[in-house]
């Protein structure tokens, strides 16, 4: 038997029932634990974050935003923010949401014994210290910081934090040990067969913070329109292709050699989105080549963004040349002002840097999910034609982010992952190489901006401090951003209302055509 068609029969086994409104996914890897911010990876935090909700949460453009709060207040001094809780929330056992399960929930998550991801993020160890949290009545909560920090919303609605999630407390055992997560989400945990599958039930009583069926990001309408979601464990590519074209799968990421195929099916749609991932071109500014600033400005002008993007993704992506990844709300006029391909200018540079051959070694690995390998191919091409003796060196990942770490490299094909906010999109990469190899840019002028941008809460002046980080970037190009990653999901036509959102499988204000 076709090993394809196999494998396609083998899913119809294990996929959901067959019930109105109930979908199959196929994810590549199984959920490391249902205890939010808890022994996660994202594909964990995808799940929890249909299950639970924090007082505030992202909305599409990256911004936090009230979520189980009402309203937030902030004092005029920036250390008080007061948080009014919405009315008539309920967790999924049916109790109402009040100020006392945020306090249960907060203490828990500062308790060392929880083991929580995100707990050094607000006990002073990395800047940021809440003081103390208190209920004065069942719809309010007040929390003090020890110091005016922009980010710290942004920090409460981190996904790796889980959203810093309202729980009930029933979530535990009577002897304090996790049991199952009773949340507010749309969504209700179902059962978890470790390795196999995990499926989610819609919650009958979740309000929704917003109407009208609009997704936004995790504060918009999120309805839980579907009966029930089955997350199938398929790691094999092949497979899950296989199981989009018989029918056993609903839904599945899939590759980007696979797309074009698969959007002639009948039966199926494609649907792409650019993400907050960032396909980088590393540059090594002290070493003794790289170190000059009109070689990387030549390097620069001689790349085809449109070609580098193609190389992986085929027609379906756009460069972004750009820190602030496309669909950020800070990502303006002047963002959208990058490096352009002009390989006349290109020599030039080469020439007036005094350029004479020496060879610039790529870093490289062939993972295939990401494009460090066929990104670099087409720009060694590109580098080689406007006079630059480039090569590539393919690496295993762990060796290359070894060398990532240590700043032993002269250039790297890589990738950052997912930074919403500008300031810490730009403190990703920038810093005294010195005291940490691994960062990029060196500039201690565009350290202070980065510094300003951390406790500035302007909207008009954070946006001006971002617009002149960028322009920074593209002048001395301590790296060239070349591309936003890409979340290419295939679904059944019958599957409406679904789209892909920084490489979340949101399943609120979807539905199944009859």
């Amino acid at each position: 038997m076709n090993r394809l068609f196999a494998s396609a029969f083998a899913l119809l086994a294990l996929a959901s029932p067959a019930a109105a409104q109930s979908i199959t996914v196929a994810v590549a890897a199984d959920i490391r634990s249902n205890n939010p911010g808890v022994n996660r990876d994202d594909n964990t935090d995808d799940f929890a974050l249909q299950l639970v909700e924090g007082l505030v949460g992202y909305n599409e453009g990256g911004v936090a935003t009230p979520l189980l709060a009402e309203k937030v207040d902030v004092s005029a001094d920036g250390k008080t923010y007061t948080f009014t809780l919405r009315q008539g929330v309920k967790f999924h056992n049916g109790a109402e949401l009040t100020s006392a399960d945020v306090l249960w929930s907060w203490n828990r998550y500062m308790d060392a014994k929880t083991d929580w991801r995100c707990t050094s993020e607000f006990d002073g160890r990395s800047g940021l210290k809440v003081e103390s949290v208190t209920a004065p009545d069942a719809r309010t909560v007040i929390m003090q910081i020890d110091k005016p920090n922009a980010l710290f919303l942004d920090t409460l609605a981190r996904t790796d934090c889980a959203m810093t999630a309202i729980l009930h407390k029933d979530s535990v055992k009577a002897d304090g040990s996790w049991d199952k997560p009773i949340g507010t989400g749309p969504y209700k945990f179902g059962e978890w067969k470790r390795g196999e599958y995990f499926t989610m039930t819609a919650f009958d009583g979740y309000k929704s913070p917003k109407d009208g069926g609009k997704a936004d990001g995790y504060v918009g309408s999120k309805r839980p329109l579907l009966k029930e979601v089955k997350f199938l464990i398929v790691k094999d590519p092949a497979t899950v292709k296989a199981g989009l074209i018989s029918g056993a799968l609903d839904m599945a990421e899939i590759l980007p050699s696979d797309a074009a195929e698969l959007k002639k099916n009948p039966k199926l749609s494609v649907a792409a989105e650019p993400n907050a991932v960032r396909h980088v071109f590393l540059i090594q500014t002290k070493d003794a080549v790289m170190g000059s600033q009109k070689l990387r400005q030549a390097i620069a002008a001689s790349l085809d963004m449109d070609e580098i993007v193609a190389s992986f993704y085929n027609d379906l992506g756009k460069p972004n040349t750009s820190p602030i990844y496309s669909g950020s709300s800070y990502f303006g006029d002047v963002e959208k002002k990058g490096h352009v391909y002009d390989a006349a200018r290109a020599k030039t540079l080469l020439k007036e840097a005094g350029y004479k051959g020496e060879k610039i070694v790529i870093l490289a690995n062939k993972r295939p999910v990401v494009p460090s390998f066929p990104a670099a191919v087409v720009a060694q091409q590109m580098l080689q034609s406007v006079g630059v003796n480039a090569e590539i060196e393919v690496l295993d990942w762990a060796t290359q982010l070894d060398r990532f770490n240590k700043g032993n490299y002269q250039m790297q094909s890589f990738s950052f992952s997912a930074r919403f906010d500008p300031a810490i999109a730009f403190e990703q990469f920038s810093g005294p190489k010195d005291k940490q190899p691994r960062k990029t840019w060196d500039n201690p002028e565009a350290q202070k901006l980065i510094d300003k941008l951390y406790v500035t809460s302007d909207r008009g002046e954070r946006q001006k401090l971002v617009d002149e980080l960028h322009r920074r970037v593209i002048d001395e190009v301590p790296m060239i951003f070349a591309f936003n990653g890409l979340d290419i999901i295939a679904h059944a036509k019958r599957v409406q209302g679904f789209k892909p959102w920084q490489s979340k499988l949101r399943m609120w204000e979807v539905t199944l055509a009859n």
